[in-house]
């Protein structure tokens, strides 16, 4: 093969530019990673309060903290974390050795507020349906002006961020209709309480004989105690068999807000002292609601009566079939409460259009498939080609054509980071696809080119066939950005990106190989 004519064509070198950025982009751990990297941290756990920070967002896979040691043991992957935990008793001192600083951490019920998934080996993200999760799409019940569409997503965002997620994507959406949407996808967690959390709107009230004291937000509401001394189960109610089960009772403080302390003494001024099994009670009760229910009657003790207080305790309670369940699912509620009362309702109430949950194992099984249905597709794409040209100077730069393709795809999507779904792979099986149809154009246009002597002529062509199919592709591409609620934006994207990088900077460059290598022959 001609090496030094490829070396110095413009075409092909800005090809390799290309796959050099792609390459640096995507910075594959070529024999793998160990370790375990974090993928979120509980507030106020014992991870958190040991200094370990909630990954932001936007850092890359490969720019996340990962464990590698608990103690003296060396941690491969999320086996091994879970297993180690798992074993510790509660209050057990435990040393987390990371990438970035060594922590030593209080287990929490055998828990360390931490979670986590396998190191990864690439910069690029792996979507929903391969490394499991939640995705939900939520319509607001009503029409929403663009302001109070972006307010409820960045209300959204903040209730995610209290409750501890940072793997997560929210964004607005539509459809062709004009209808508009919030999809939102949580990498790693299929848990019910989140997807609650997500739909309801929660309006947070405090009533006293019907006139409002208090809301959700901080305009009434200046802190939200979430520690162990002012939070969780209540020691005086405790958890208590119900017969078919248990049910357990929380509690947690909150700092009122002098304007809210001034309308509770106002109120409570004007209520009467009765006497209940030799307590003094006023004669009503301070009742809370969540998104217009109410969830928890408190009683208001006399020596509140007319007396501006700034300190409140928010009581409730959970139930389950074993106690354990119970202190959890009461937990559970205390934490989703705590968080609707920290970021206040949303602007407008959302309905679940879509809900799709898939679990890490299931997510692990399609990649392997992908996997292998790619390279049986490569394979016998190879075959194929070789079979119609049996000539190895036209099949060996065709197949590296379309596989410089795909690395720079891939390489896009690390960079501007897009999440690798089903549907952004199979835009990837459809720019192979496209492809090879437009390196057959051009190697057979070149090759008539050898009879006829006209190689540029033939040569312009093929790229004007090319060019043709290429818009013709990203006009039927674009609307699909949309379309579904942009459910196939990945795929539109991957696909856009994919045909873009090949008729623009790989097939003109194959074209520059293949005149280089068969012209002179």
């Amino acid at each position: 093969m001609k090496i030094s004519p490829l070396l110095k064509n413009w075409r092909v070198l800005l090809l390799l530019a290309f796959l050099l950025f792609s390459y640096v982009a995507i910075q594959p751990q070529f024999f793998g990673n160990d370790g375990v990297a974090i993928r979120s941290v509980a507030p106020n756990s014992s991870a958190a309060n040991g200094g370990i920070e909630n990954p932001s967002p936007k850092l890359t896979p490969l720019g996340k903290e990962t464990i590698t040691r608990l103690d003296s043991t060396t941690i491969m992957g999320e086996d091994d974390y879970y297993d180690y935990i798992s074993k510790l008793p509660a209050n057990t001192t435990v040393r987390v050795q990371t990438s970035r600083a060594t922590y030593t951490l209080i287990t929490d019920g055998a828990n360390l507020g931490l979670r986590v998934y396998d190191a990864p080996v690439s910069n690029l993200r792996k979507g929903l349906d391969l490394a499991g999760g939640t995705r939900v799409l939520l319509k607001p019940q009503e029409k929403v002006s663009q302001e109070d569409l972006q307010t409820t997503i960045e209300s959204l965002q903040q209730r995610l961020n209290v409750y501890g997620l940072s793997d997560v994507v929210i964004r607005e959406a539509s459809d062709l209709q004009g209808e508009d949407f919030i999809l939102i996808e949580i990498a790693g967690v299929t848990e019910e309480e989140v997807q609650q959390l997500l739909a309801s709107q929660g309006k947070f009230e405090a009533t006293i004989a019907d006139q409002p004291v208090f809301s959700g937000g901080d305009k009434d509401i200046t802190y939200v105690c979430r520690t162990a001394d002012c939070s969780g189960i209540d020691p005086r109610r405790g958890c208590q068999n119900s017969g078919d089960g248990y049910f357990c009772s929380f509690f947690f403080s909150i700092t009122l807000s002098p304007e809210a302390a001034q309308r509770q003494a106002q109120l409570t001024g004007q209520l009467k002292a009765i006497r209940e099994e030799g307590q003094c009670y006023l004669d009503k009760d301070l009742v809370l609601y969540l998104d217009d229910q109410e969830v928890d009657s408190l009683r208001i003790g006399c020596e509140l009566q007319g007396r501006q207080t700034s300190n409140i305790q928010i009581s409730g309670s959970g139930s389950g079939r074993t106690q354990q369940e119970a202190i959890t699912n009461t937990l559970d509620s205390m934490k989703r409460l705590q968080t609707i009362i920290i970021t206040g309702s949303l602007p407008v109430q959302l309905n679940v259009v879509k809900l799709d949950s898939i679990s890490p194992s299931l997510g692990h099984e399609f990649l392997e498939n992908i996997i292998k249905v790619g390279l049986l597709a490569i394979l016998a794409v190879i075959l194929v080609i070789y079979l119609r040209y049996r000539r190895l100077k036209v099949v060996i730069p065709m197949i590296l054509t379309l596989l410089s393709e795909m690395v720079m795809i891939l390489g896009f999507a690390a960079l501007v980071g897009t999440n690798l779904d089903l549907a952004a792979i199979a835009g990837i099986i459809i720019v192979a696809g496209t492809g090879v149809d437009h390196l057959v154009v051009i190697t057979d246009e070149t090759l008539r080119g050898e009879r006829s002597s006209s190689w540029k002529n033939r040569l312009k062509n093929a790229m004007f066939i090319v060019v043709g199919a290429y818009l013709t592709t990203l006009a039927g591409m674009l609307p699909l950005l949309w379309a579904g609620a942009g459910l196939l934006k990945g795929f539109a994207l991957t696909t856009i990106a994919g045909i873009s990088f090949g008729v623009l900077i790989a097939r003109p460059a194959f074209a520059a190989v293949i005149e280089i290598l068969l012209g002179n022959e």
